[in-house]
């Protein structure tokens, strides 16, 4: 599988394809998507009968990581890991039956509208409110930052049917149309080149059917899902790291100064070796976080992604910015590839929580290790 994504991407995605890609509609190619689907990466986490191929976090992580060497655009850490992790964790049969298979096939695009202007790490701080009409039930508030929004068919919503803002019972997930009355999303472009929008709901009715898992008992879930992108993100900032240090090491092979290449240059082969260093590092945590996404002990599991967060974090600011040092000028400039990757590692850092919040988190909860 790694070696049929590397090649397809090989061949269909060096930097300036995505720059024509980023100018598409919503900002990534549908030619792609529907290589995706050919090669059932959109299916890769469902099972067999929904068009999947039955998959885990390890078959995940070898896409993300791909995914993050070729600085892609697609979402789908949007569609396949987040709401359609949701669906696949929490959906109803008929829910599935129906969703997963178009999903598979390249024909629906989702979105996880979930955080909220003030919530900003916290998973559970959900202001939306969600109150019952009837059979149905009636969603008001706003999400924020919700990725690839302005692309999505559907939503996977949260709100909250109960208890204080910050509770984490009394929370519900909902599936909604992008086009039902009341809903309203404003796309943007994020700093990475990728896209996110704004979405409110005023009034928005959801009928029984499109309510995901127990009513008011959706954290579990919740959370379950925001480990899962965390250990695919992981693995993403993985391949964006080893893509850096090595048009990095490239670059210094062929930039001369004072008659020699930089490479030649003993503190710059220090810098690359520390580089290298942090690089095996995130690596080696990105690892532990697959194999943590799936662990049913909900303390270890988040103790253990919260370390890959705290690494990956640490790893990919020393490497961008080295990138970049050795780089000089150019490495900043739109026109060189090695600060977009930057960019997407710095982002990465910042979704669910960056480095110093999951440090905090460890603190709190005696280390990922006891003493």
């Amino acid at each position: 599988m790694r070696e049929s994504v590397e090649r397809l991407f090989a061949d269909r995605y060096g930097f300036d394809a995505r720059k024509r890609y980023s100018q598409e509609q919503g900002g990534w190619s549908r030619d792609m998507w529907r290589r995706y689907a050919e090669l059932g990466l959109l299916g890769l986490p469902f099972d067999e009968k929904y068009g999947g191929s039955g998959g885990g976090p390890v078959e995940t992580m070898i896409v993300m990581e791909t995914l993050g060497r070729a600085l892609a655009l697609e979402p789908y850490l949007a569609t396949v890991v987040l709401a359609g992790g949701v669906l696949r964790l929490g959906g109803s049969e008929a829910m599935r039956a129906d969703l997963l298979p178009k999903i598979a096939g390249g024909d629906l695009i989702l979105a996880f509208a979930h955080a909220e202007r003030q919530s900003r790490y916290d998973l559970a701080d959900i202001a939306t409110s969600a109150r019952r009409d009837g059979s149905g039930t009636i969603l008001d508030g706003a999400k924020s930052l919700v990725l690839h929004g302005d692309s999505a068919a559907k939503f996977v919503v949260s709100a909250r049917l109960a208890g204080g803002q910050r509770d984490q019972a009394g929370i519900g997930l909902f599936l909604i149309d992008a086009s039902a009355k009341g809903v309203s999303a404003r796309g943007y472009a994020t700093v990475d080149g990728l896209r996110a929008a704004e979405l409110t709901l005023t009034g928005v009715r959801v009928d029984a059917e499109a309510v995901i898992g127990t009513p008011g008992a959706a954290f579990p879930l919740i959370e379950r899902v925001a480990d899962s992108a965390m250990a695919a993100l992981a693995a993403e900032a993985v391949g964006a790291m080893a893509q850096m240090h090595e048009l990095t090491i490239d670059y210094m092979k062929t930039r001369k100064q004072f008659g020699a290449a930089i490479g030649g240059f003993q503190v710059l082969q220090h810098r690359a070796a520390d580089m290298l260093i942090a690089l095996e590092q995130a690596r080696s945590m990105a690892l532990l976080a697959t194999m943590m996404a799936a662990e049913d002990n909900v303390r270890e599991r988040r103790q253990a992604l919260s370390a890959a967060k705290v690494q990956i974090g640490r790893s990919g600011r020393l490497i961008g910015q080295q990138a970049i040092q050795i780089h000089g000028g150019i490495g900043m400039t739109m026109e060189a590839s090695v600060g977009h990757y930057f960019k997407r590692v710095t982002t990465i850092d910042t979704l669910f929580g960056d480095a110093d919040y999951h440090l905090g988190l460890l603190a709190e909860n005696g280390g990922l290790a006891a003493a």
